[in-house]
């Protein structure tokens, strides 16, 4: 059994993109690190695709961004109990289809030197005061530290003794044709008009085999584990609406985790990134936060390795307090509690009666610098609508 310094156990955008970041930092270290992953590629994943270009910029940072088809677009549409608003700015994101983006990044990786084991189930884990065994379907492997970027149901999170969470989500998704009406192929639609929904509706523009479709889908954040609406039989009423029958289109179910500022991202020698650590569960996005998660973990990762690693994890969850991306999710958690609860009238006119707010979401989106008039406009409708102290704390601390 060989040991290794790092084990990254997951092979999507957070734990390839940890690896890359490493390397970057410490090419040398790209023959010593492993990331094992039980699906073989290109794999299918579920994901509606929508990369913010906060992502891209991280991944063009280090030349690592895939070529894979995709979907540019340049705004926000949101529909609320209100009425609709809208933003565009140049160039905010793109969509694509996780089974070409990933299998394209994993591609990237290998060429810089990073081992990628396929195939490999992780079953437990075993803890010892010098390293961590890693029990798996094809042997056992031996690691000074351990990332968990194994998504929802993470082995990882499971062996740090982490509740599985409150902020949970359910997801449905399915590509159909694009309609006569949907001309406008460059935004994303988002529809939280559905006052029965604890969520929201999307409408991406995607590429699937080469032929334009539309991803299509229905995001239900549990909040404290509470239920509620059906979803099939929501988003169902939704698409008849629009002339679908959802019965003639594969649905796709996945489960999302939201983050949850109180729980630890890193304890011992493990740590967490992406899905199993948590994402937004105001939107549910995940991609861009994920290669930011990776590029955060991977360059603390690089440094840390040379000093005593028995609590790399709990001084990775310090570390990661302090940096942008906790700052947002944090915000996003408070926001998603209230949005989803008693405030969602409140807040949902604050959106449609104005396009700052959106604008200035189109900003982060794209990681570009904010419109300090829209700031100043954004906050005053939020305080005439008495969402003042959170949605000015949203918008500027994102």
């Amino acid at each position: 059994m060989s040991s290794h310094p790092l084990i990254i156990v997951g092979a999507g955008p957070s734990g390839v993109t940890t690896a890359l970041a490493l390397v970057h930092a410490q090419p040398a270290l790209a023959g010593r690190i492993v990331v094992v992953e039980k699906h073989h590629f290109p794999r299918e994943k579920y994901c509606a695709g929508a990369l913010g270009m906060r992502g891209e910029k991280l991944l063009l940072a280090m030349d690592a961004m895939p070529d894979v088809p995709s979907c540019p677009f340049d705004g926000i549409r949101f529909r609320g109990l209100f009425g609709q608003t809208e933003a565009r700015l140049a160039s905010i994101g793109r969509v694509v289809r996780r089974i070409e983006f990933d299998h394209a990044l994993v591609g990237i990786a290998r060429a810089r030197g990073v081992r990628v084991d396929e195939g490999v189930n992780v079953l437990g884990l075993e803890i010892e005061s010098d390293g961590v065994t890693l029990k798996t379907n094809r042997g056992r492997y031996s690691a000074g530290v351990v990332v968990g970027a194994d998504g929802v149901g993470s082995i990882v999170r499971k062996a740090m003794g982490l509740p599985r969470g409150d902020l949970r989500a359910q997801v449905l998704e399915l590509d159909t044709e694009i309609l006569e009406h949907e001309k406008d192929l460059s935004m994303i639609d988002f529809d939280a008009a559905d006052r029965d929904l604890p969520g929201y509706y999307w409408d991406f523009p995607t590429v699937v085999e080469g032929q334009a479709l539309m991803c299509r889908g229905a995001y239900k954040l549990l909040v404290d584990g509470t239920d509620g609406a059906d979803l099939r039989e929501r988003f169902a009423a939704r698409l008849r609406h629009m002339g679908l029958s959802i019965d003639r289109y594969k649905n796709k179910r996945y489960a999302e985790r939201g983050l949850e500022v109180m729980t630890a991202v890193g304890k011992g020698r493990l740590l967490l990134v992406g899905e199993a650590a948590g994402i937004d569960p105001a939107t549910g996005e995940g991609i861009a936060q994920a290669i930011e998660y990776g590029t955060v973990a991977g360059t603390f990762v690089s440094e840390a390795l040379a000093r005593d690693t028995r609590d790399i994890g709990g001084a990775f969850d310090a570390h990661f307090r302090t940096t942008r991306l906790y700052r947002d999710l944090r915000i996003r958690e408070r926001f998603a509690r209230h949005f989803y609860g008693r405030e969602r009238e409140s807040i949902d006119r604050f959106f449609v009666e104005s396009d700052a707010a959106i604008h200035v979401g189109c900003q982060h989106f794209a990681n570009e610098p904010y419109d300090g008039l829209k700031l100043v406009e954004a906050g005053a409708r939020a305080v005439s609508h008495g969402v003042g102290a959170l949605v000015e704390r949203a918008l500027r601390g994102s």
